[in-house]
């Protein structure tokens, strides 16, 4: 499953350079799908929609940082576990229940980001 940054996140931004995807958005900075990631064109979102790599979408979280769902692979393939958990002061990393993923899910999903 995905990981989420809780409400208790005190900005500190030590996730975001840790993060192999680029998952990691500072609050109030709108994310898409091409950054850091060698996606190109059409990209199918987690709940069947398309949308171009490139398009900004709106941010998820505004007063602290937030994790894309989307491009989140809980490091599966560069890290023996989730690097922004592994990293974060006040433990606000945590598996996010709405999105179960396997691992072979996870690593299908990063094999589709950098390709």
């Amino acid at each position: 499953m995905a990981i989420i940054i809780t409400d208790d996140c005190i900005n500190c931004g030590a996730c975001e350079p840790e993060c192999p995807n680029n998952a990691i958005y500072e609050g109030g900075v709108e994310w898409a799908v091409a950054d850091g990631t060698s996606v190109k064109g059409d990209f199918v979102l987690m709940n069947g929609s398309h949308t171009d790599a490139d398009e900004r979408h709106a941010p998820i979280a505004v007063d602290y940082y937030y994790i894309v769902p989307d491009k989140c692979t809980e490091c599966q393939g560069f890290h023996d576990e989730p690097q922004c958990a592994a990293v974060c002061p006040v433990d606000c990393c945590v598996p996010d229940e709405k999105y179960r993923e396997t691992i072979e899910e996870l690593l299908a999903k990063k094999d589709k980001m950098h390709l």
